[in-house]
């Protein structure tokens, strides 16, 4: 799972690790997600399937915690057919996830437009109003459309929808005719994944769930109002999949090796002088699903710090290390102080985040290229120092070191 506000790198991870895994599966969000995957100089941008679909020794899971948007899938799925990828008979949708329709992609649009100054920044995507429709029972899920029954519950979605946006416009007719012809193509795809994933739990397979977002998106734990709709931490990925919390055995934190968010919200670390520029330039940041210029900041270890509280990472993986080469100096953010005290815990009202003091170790940065580095010898001291010094402050072991865009630029110490 992503251990900040997103676009850690999630996805090579799971690409990398998915070699040695039977299943790689979704528990959570949408096509509000954004994994990028380069692959022999190929590159795979992933909103909703499962990362780990490019091994074909893996099957690819999209669990009843995701709310799809069925025209984004056919596309992703179309894409991946033209890039080589055969996912048939090894990928499978959950009856039980939830629908996005354009209905709900239109409302996001209007809501944000309703909130003026105070937006949230989100990718408009639908996420928000599809799990409102879920909450308040007025969903329609992937399994429904095999059924008769749900375009009289669509029609009833959508009087209901514009008695509250006016000018939201939507032909539920032509929607109607356009899901009867999905459900076509998405029937083979359809199942009871509690039981695939619990079977092949059963059968001792590996199992690798793939978290959407990051830990301060969490709709309960993260920079609130100005997070996702879904539990992104590891306890939404046993009610994204329906497995048993005992059974998720190790917790992966994805952290990049500084600081980037997108859209509104605090941000403590953030850098607005040239070392921010420097950041987004070299670390290409800008956003897979929004197309968004990421803020950029130093690493927050008060943030990995608070989600390794909720999530209890047994490993770390650490990505784009290969960024900060060129800095003369490199700064941890480490305690925050509000009204010149120490801050104990991770505040929960933004009031107190958006104004809290930030105290930094400062360790010396490196010029050498590192994107060639395959052992963690390889590395600069000063490197080998602030991935140490990293592992010191949060007691978790970094197991994997991302040093640079290409599917094997990274450092297995997991394995050596």
């Amino acid at each position: 799972m992503g251990a900040q506000w997103g676009d850690e790198g999630k996805g090579k991870l799971v690409d990398y690790l998915s070699g040695n895994y039977d299943v790689c599966a979704r528990c959570q969000g949408g096509n509000n997600a954004g994994h990028t995957i380069v692959v022999d100089g190929v590159k795979f941008a992933f909103h909703l399937i499962p990362s780990g679909i490019i091994n074909k020794n893996s099957s690819g899971v999209i669990g009843n915690g995701v709310v799809i948007h069925v025209p984004s899938l056919f596309d992703e799925l179309d894409d991946l057919k033209s890039k080589g990828v055969d996912y048939e008979g090894r990928f499978y949708i959950s009856d039980r996830a939830h629908l996005v329709f354009d209905l709900h992609q239109a409302i996001d649009g209007l809501k944000e437009i309703e909130l003026g100054n105070s937006q949230i920044g989100t990718t408009k995507k639908g996420i928000g109003p599809a799990y409102s429709s879920k909450v308040s029972r007025g969903g329609i899920r992937v399994g429904d459309l095999l059924f008769g029954s749900y375009p009289d519950r669509l029609r009833r979605m959508v009087q209901n929808k514009m008695k509250r946006f006016p000018d939201l416009q939507v032909n539920v007719e032509d929607e109607i005719v356009r899901y009867q012809q999905y459900t076509e193509r998405l029937r083979p795809f359809i199942t009871d994944t509690v039981y695939l994933i619990n079977e092949a739990i059963r059968k001792k397979q590996k199992v690798l769930i793939e978290g959407a977002n990051a830990v301060m998106l969490d709709i309960d734990f993260g920079t609130y109002p100005f997070v996702t709709s879904s539990n992104t931490i590891c306890g939404g990925a046993a009610t994204g999949l329906g497995v048993s919390p005992n059974k998720i055995t190790q917790r992966f934190g994805v952290v990049k090796a500084y600081t980037t968010r997108v859209g509104e919200g605090p941000f403590p670390s953030e850098l607005l002088c040239e070392t921010g520029k420097f950041l987004q330039t070299k670390g290409f940041e800008v956003g897979t699903t929004t197309g968004r210029t990421r803020r950029c900041g130093w690493l927050d270890l008060v943030v990995v710090g608070y989600g390794h509280i909720l999530n209890d990472y047994t490993n770390i993986c650490l990505t784009k290390l290969d960024v900060l080469s060129g800095l003369k100096e490199i700064k941890i953010a480490v305690r925050y102080l509000y009204e010149g005290k120490p801050l104990g815990t991770f505040p929960g009202n933004l009031e107190v985040l958006g104004n809290v003091e930030v105290e930094y170790e400062v360790l010396p940065g490196w010029d050498e290229d590192i994107t060639g580095a395959r052992k963690f010898s390889d590395l600069p001291v000063n490197a080998q120092n602030y991935v140490t010094r990293i592992e010191q402050i949060l007691s978790v072991p970094i197991s994997w070191i991302g040093v640079g865009p290409d599917r094997d630029a990274i450092i297995d110490r997991f394995s050596q």
